[in-house]
């Protein structure tokens, strides 16, 4: 009998790199984890050192082998998950970044995007991408790169810079980086670009020209779920054949292969897929249509998805800005001590509100303050600050495709807080699900790369591994309920028109 294999997974996050390691169950053997430095320029910017990221990603890499006593040889295939929209550009002869790579949450191109979308406005690109023009969004960000790096457009049209999101930073380098790395991505990210053709999962030559970009600076687009060539390095001989971006991955390491399912993740921000089969859906309701996934050669997997750019972050904020807890998991206890909010309401505007508003003039609020508040009611009003701003999606996703939502299974860091979960189930009125394996956006990456090299067998086996941990059932009246939902969406309301044209980020 020869010895155990194994598929890993990296996981290149908004505040750090991981790499999971999981066996033939879906079951977690190690794992290691490092953040990375946030930099904050100005007033709206964040950017991360991709230098920095890479030599995080080979560390924890090879601290999750050692720690799990694993031969990189018992390694079947690695997978790579992603967040999404954050752009770094590199020279292909150095291989070095040309600068800070310009993260997801990041609105520098809230001017541009205006520009872009003159005389149509947001809708301009959404039939062919699935997107409105929004600071959310990969293309812009590299636009302004190209007008804002002196002598950038030039050596990008001459083929010299390489442009990609961290999937496609990873894969360069993980496979030879300058010497022979592939410049790939996969369609889920590339989805997320605002220039790639939904339908024809190919870069758009329309939105291409009218956006300035030039194609020679981008990647291959490939499957979710292929060899996308052999690693070098910490990986040496292992084959890099799966790659999502986060929300996408978890979608698949729940196991939501069905239409109809929908998954939301709690990290930084908050992230609801609901799979809509093989035909992409047109939102008339503020959501994003999505590449779900693709296997291989197999027609894509299309979703809609409700981007909240706000959730684990607000709690990161209560501690570390405000200082009001020393843990981020104190907060479950703090505001487990009060019944209730105190009508005491907080809405995470920190770059603007994301789905399904989609206001990047819109800045945070605490409203209803009394002197009756405590900070016990004001973490829990963080708390249902993701419950809200998830139903207002879920609201949306029902309007779009009159499918009613029957249960949503949920994943992420933030899952671990119980009253969270309660929260949800309250605000959603239906069963919340935590899965046994919460790193669900590690394993979808897992099952993509297994799935290419035969690890798994196909999706009948990866469900077969999925089992429920907990299900937490709504507890609370119709009437609270309404009451509170009409008490938040007043609150939203006060967040709009904060950020004036004139005194806009970019100065």
């Amino acid at each position: 009998m020869g010895q155990e294999t194994f598929v890993a997974a990296i996981d290149q996050g908004t505040t750090s790199s991981r790499c999971i390691v999981f066996n033939k169950r879906g079951r977690i053997v190690s794992s290691a984890q490092r953040e990375h430095r946030q930099i904050f320029p100005r007033p709206g910017w964040v950017e991360h050192d991709a230098t920095e990221i890479w030599a995080n990603v080979q560390d924890v890499v090879q601290r999750a082998l050692d720690g799990g006593g694993i031969a990189v040889d018992q390694l079947a295939a690695i997978g790579i998950t992603n967040q999404r929209e954050t752009v770094v550009l590199w020279d292909r002869e150095t291989g070095e970044p040309v600068s800070n790579a310009i993260v997801w949450q990041d609105t520098r191109t809230r001017d541009l995007v205006r520009e872009l979308g003159a005389p149509v406005g947001p809708e301009r690109f959404r039939e062919r991408t699935g997107l409105p023009l929004a600071t959310y969004f990969s293309g812009p960000k590299f636009l302004w790169m190209l007008e804002n790096i002196d002598g950038l457009r030039e050596r990008a049209e001459r083929g010299d810079i390489l442009f990609g999101t961290m999937d496609s930073w990873l894969i360069w380098n993980l496979t030879g980086g300058t010497d022979g790395g592939r410049h790939v991505t996969d369609v889920t990210n590339a989805s997320r670009t605002l220039l790639m053709n939904l339908r024809e999962l190919d870069w758009d030559g329309t939105v291409l020209e009218r956006m300035r970009i030039p194609r020679a600076a981008l990647p291959e687009i490939v499957s979710s779920s292929e060899v996308y060539g052999t690693a070098t390095g910490v990986l040496a001989g292992v084959p890099i054949a799966g790659a999502l971006g986060d929300q996408h991955a978890a979608l698949f390491g729940q196991t939501a292969f069905s239409e109809g399912d929908v998954k939301s993740t709690y990290g930084t921000g908050s992230f609801l897929l609901l799979n809509t089969g093989a035909e992409p859906v047109q939102s008339r309701h503020g959501l994003l249509t999505t590449v779900g996934y693709q296997i291989g050669d197999a027609p894509a997997v299309y979703a809609l998805e409700g981007s909240i750019a706000v959730s684990g972050a607000l709690v990161q904020w209560f501690r570390d800005q405000l200082g009001a807890i020393e843990n981020a998991s104190d907060i479950e206890a703090l505001a487990a001590s009060v019944a209730d909010n105190g009508d005491c309401y907080v809405v995470p505007a920190f770059s603007g509100l994301f789905a399904p508003h989609w206001r990047s003039d819109a800045r945070g609020v605490i409203v209803g303050l009394t002197g009756y508040v405590t900070k016990a009611h004001i973490a829990r009003a963080i708390l249902e600050a993701s419950a809200w701003q998830t139903k207002e999606v879920v609201d949306a996703m029902a309007a779009d495709t009159r499918m009613p939502l029957a249960e949503l299974r949920v994943d992420g860091g933030m899952t671990a807080n119980n009253l969270l979960l309660q929260i949800l189930a309250d605000a959603l009125d239906v069963r919340v699900i935590l899965p046994e394996v919460t790193e669900t956006t590690c394993l979808g990456a897992a099952f993509a790369a297994g799935l290419a090299v035969g690890y798994w067998s196909g999706l009948d086996e990866l469900r077969e591994t999925w089992s429920q941990k907990a299900a937490f059932e709504p507890a609370i009246d119709e009437k609270r309920r309404a009451h509170e939902y009409r008490q938040w969406k007043k609150a939203v309301a006060r967040t709009l028109d904060w950020v004036e044209p004139e005194v806009g980020v970019d100065r």
